[in-house]
Formats: C-alpha cells, sequence, structure tokens
C-alpha cells in the first residue's frame, strides 16, 4: 500500500484506496510502528472511511490494532446533520472501559516493604477474573440510580468522597441515559458487577512516579517523583457487553431500512437520529455511568485496603482521585471541521480523549496544565501521564489509550507460562497476583508494542504532552 507520509508521524491513505471512501484514512505512528500495522488493521480502518456521516479522516491512534469492525485506537466523527451514524463496533463491547489514577501521599521506600501485603489485600478485597461478584449487590431502583447518575450514587452511598466527581471526566455521569432502553438480560448482568475489575487486561497496579518530565504539570497535580499511585483499568463489565450485543442485532435490521451498506457487517449501525441510534446512545450511557461506578467502588475498596495495611486513613494517606477518563465511548462534542463549529458523535474506540487548556469541558482545575490522560502500558514495563494539548484538535481531541497489542492472547500463552511470568516479574521487583496462571501469560509484556514510544508519537504530533513516566511494584491481574 502507498501511504502518503504528512509528517514524521502522520500517514495517510486517500479516498482513492477503497470505493467508497468518504474521507481519508490516518494512522499515527512511528516508522517503526507503522510496519507493525497488519492488512486487517487497515481495512478495518479503511472500512470505518466509509461509514455515513464521518468526518474528516478515519483516525487509528499508534497502539491499534484489530478489533471488532473498528480497529482498537480507532476514532471517528459523525455529523447527524449528514446522515452520520452511530456504531457499537466504534465503541466497543466493554463500554466505557477506562482508566482512573489514585494519588498517595507516600512513595517508593515506604510501599517496597509492604507490596506483598498490599496486592494480597487487594486480591482478596477487589474481585476479579470472568463472572466476579462485588460486594454490592444492587436492587432494581439502585441499579436504575446507578445507571442515571453515576459516581453520584456511589458517593451518596458511602463509597466515594465528595471531591471524587470533579476528577473523573464528565464529573461521573453523562446526562440522558433511559434505563427502559437496557434489556432484562442486560440488567440482570449488570446488578453485581461494580466493584470489580473483570478479566482479560483490565488490573489495578501500584506504581510509582520514575520519570518527570514536565515539573510545572506534575506539581499542579501534586506528584512528586518516587511518589506512589495506584492504577485502574476496567469498565461496565458484562452489563454493557450485553447492551452491544442487543443493539447489534437491532442495527442489523435497521441497515436495512435505512438503506445503509457497510462493508463488514462488524459495522453494523444506525442513523445517530434514528430511533434506533437513540435507543442505543441512550442505553450505552447507562452503561458508561454504570463503568464510572463500577471504578468509584474499586477506588473505595482501594482506600480501605490501603487504611488495613497502613494502619492509617485513607485521607491521612492522601488517596485522592487524580483523573479517570473513558476509552470505549460515544461522545457528543464540538470540534470543527471547515473553520465552522459542529455538534458531532465522537466515536473513540481504545482512545482517550485529550482535551487541551482552553477546552471549558475539563473544569477550572485543569484549564492551566490541560487534562490528565492515562495511559496503561504492559504490566512489565510501566504507563504514563500525559497532559492534553490544543494541538489535539487535529484528532478531534483524542490520543492513545494504551501500549496496544502486538499478538493475540493465543500467542502469548503459546511462548511463556504464566507461573515462569510471575516469577520473572517478581524477580524484578514486581509481585503480581492474578485469578489465573493462563490469563497472566497472555499480558506479557512482549505481546505489547513500547508503550514508551507509542506515548512519543503523540507528543510529537502535539496531540498529548508526556509528563510522568510510572513504573510497576505490585499488580492485581483480572
Amino acid at each position: 500500500m502507498e501511504w502518503k507520509q504528512v509528517s514524521d508521524v502522520i500517514w495517510e491513505l486517500p479516498i482513492s484506496y477503497k470505493p467508497g471512501m468518504k474521507v481519508p484514512a490516518r494512522v499515527y505512528a512511528t516508522k517503526n510502528l507503522l510496519q507493525g500495522f497488519d492488512e486487517k488493521v487497515v481495512d478495518q480502518l479503511t472500512n470505518v472511511a466509509c461509514l455515513p456521516g464521518i468526518q474528516k479522516y478515519a483516525l487509528c491512534m499508534p497502539d491499534g490494532h484489530m478489533g471488532y469492525g473498528f480497529p482498537i485506537g480507532g476514532v471517528a466523527a459523525m455529523d447527524p446533520q449528514e446522515g452520520g451514524v452511530i456504531s457499537p463496533g466504534g465503541i466497543g463491547f466493554d463500554i466505557n472501559c477506562g482508566m482512573r489514577l489514585i494519588k498517595t501521599n507516600l512513595f517508593r521506600k515506604d510501599i517496597e516493604s509492604k507490596v506483598k501485603d498490599l496486592v494480597n489485600e487487594l486480591f482478596k478485597t477487589v474481585p476479579a477474573g470472568v463472572g466476579g461478584s462485588g460486594f454490592v449487590t444492587l436492587s432494581h431502583d439502585e441499579l436504575k440510580e446507578v445507571m442515571l447518575h453515576g459516581v453520584d450514587w456511589c458517593v451518596k452511598n458511602g463509597y466515594g468522597w465528595k471531591s471524587d466527581p470533579k476528577h473523573i471526566e464528565e464529573g461521573g455521569c453523562i446526562k440522558g441515559g433511559d434505563p427502559s432502553k437496557v434489556s432484562d438480560r442486560a440488567l440482570k448482568r449488570g446488578k453485581d458487577q461494580i466493584g470489580t475489575l473483570g478479566s482479560g487486561n483490565h488490573y489495578l497496579e501500584i506504581q510509582y512516579a520514575d520519570m518527570i518530565f514536565d515539573q510545572a504539570i506534575a506539581e499542579t497535580w501534586g506528584i512528586k517523583k518516587d511518589q506512589a499511585v495506584v492504577m485502574v483499568h476496567c469498565g461496565s463489565r458484562g452489563f454493557g457487553h450485553q447492551i452491544g450485543t442487543d443493539y447489534l442485532r437491532i442495527f442489523e435490521e435497521a441497515m436495512r431500512k435505512y438503506g445503509i451498506h457497510v462493508r463488514d457487517r462488524e459495522l453494523a449501525c444506525a442513523p445517530f437520529e434514528s430511533e434506533e441510534g437513540q435507543d442505543y446512545y441512550k442505553a450505552h450511557i447507562c452503561a458508561a455511568n454504570l463503568a464510572f461506578s463500577n471504578r468509584q467502588v474499586v477506588v473505595h475498596r482501594i482506600r480501605e485496603a490501603f487504611e488495613k495495611v497502613f494502619g492509617r486513613s485513607a485521607q491521612s494517606l492522601g488517596m485522592e482521585v487524580l483523573y479517570d477518563v473513558a476509552h470505549n465511548i460515544a461522545k457528543i462534542e464540538s470540534h470543527k471541521v471547515g473553520g465552522k463549529n459542529k455538534s458531532l458523535v465522537m466515536h473513540r474506540k481504545g482512545a482517550t480523549r485529550s482535551f487541551g487548556p482552553s477546552r471549558e469541558e475539563i473544569g477550572k482545575e485543569f484549564q492551566k496544565t490541560g487534562q490528565p490522560v492515562i495511559i496503561g502500558g504492559s504490566m512489565e514495563t510501566g504507563s504514563y501521564l500525559c497532559a492534553g494539548l490544543d494541538g489535539s484538535e487535529e484528532t478531534f481531541g483524542s490520543t492513545m489509550h494504551g501500549s496496544g497489542r502486538t499478538m493475540s492472547r493465543h500467542q502469548a500463552k503459546s511462548e511463556v507460562r504464566g507461573e515462569d511470568l510471575q516469577k520473572k516479574m517478581e524477580r524484578d521487583g514486581i509481585y503480581v497476583k492474578a485469578v489465573s496462571m493462563s490469563g497472566l501469560a497472555e499480558e506479557a509484556g512482549f505481546a505489547y508494542k513500547d508503550v514508551s514510544e507509542v506515548v512519543q508519537t503523540m507528543h510529537t504530533a502535539n496531540v498529548s504532552k508526556k509528563v510522568i513516566a510510572l513504573k510497576p511494584l505490585g499488580n492485581v491481574k483480572g
């Protein structure tokens, strides 16, 4: 294929590449990372470029790899006024899978002697794995409250601090959800899942600030070198998955009704302003709010575990939320297209909002620094904190979400045994507890791209700025 090089880290395929493309396809990557984008990813990205109402570009971030319909790392903006669609494949089944970072006033030296006690306590306190149930079981009315009010419900019921919501994207609650658009099967799956990690690449990890690239922003966020933090990665679990499954079936019928043709049935969609499109959007908001609540209850349990191990209150340990970001979501946002502001349906799938200081949505607290962007790497290599930049408007305010896989889970398991990986990590100073050893093997560091190269790509592109590199000390793996 003939990539047009737009800049050192931007590569483009024109609309002539594939019949039906409405916009060019763009990949953000170094030359080295671009070589890892196989034909399946390119095929998915250029299929997205054919969707009704898509604006400017079909985008793929440097951590991109093959997903369901859309590539993971995919970003697409749809204009409802031009027949723009909403597609579950552009959001992902784990609706509002995302990241949260909790600060502490502890340092690496304080953690190292207690890391095994902490990880063991967290492993007991925060359920993980397929089918894991939380210690909160919701009644039908409570589940409805969570779907409508998100983190506010958690705080009201003692699972958070009053200061928590202002440090969460959308305040931990997206408005406009409608529980009547959620199936009974999804409701049954969601009632006992808040406060749980799930499986796959979900985790909670104790980390420390290894390198600081922007001292001023780090100080504003209250993080110093060697300071300990806790990162959480999870989403809406089976609840969101069921909503995605339900509406994919509905959308297959809707496409016939509206005369929509897609190049891949996994891209099933409906016009955003159609009855079906609105029903899915409202149901997806319910899942997003449950995911915010899920991470909130996980944080509540993390605070309890730290209190038990250190014999001090979470407040005295400085366990404030720095920020929480969604990276599987559809949002209504205003962005410039052709010099005009448009209200667009932003699809981010394995991509993080990266708003700069000029965007009011991030709140006054982050107006000087830009929005915190939490980037999870592999459990062996470390993660990053970045800051959104105003230059991100070129990507509709979007950046990468992690390091991105380079091989399948099956291949990773064929190359390493979980028990051997666990021992290796402990020798390297990382204590890990996992629900299953095969699941641990799937997440081996060699199965992922170099997170530092991925992060540097978007730093170079003036989309998100490197602020802090984080290194793991202990990990609970779902």
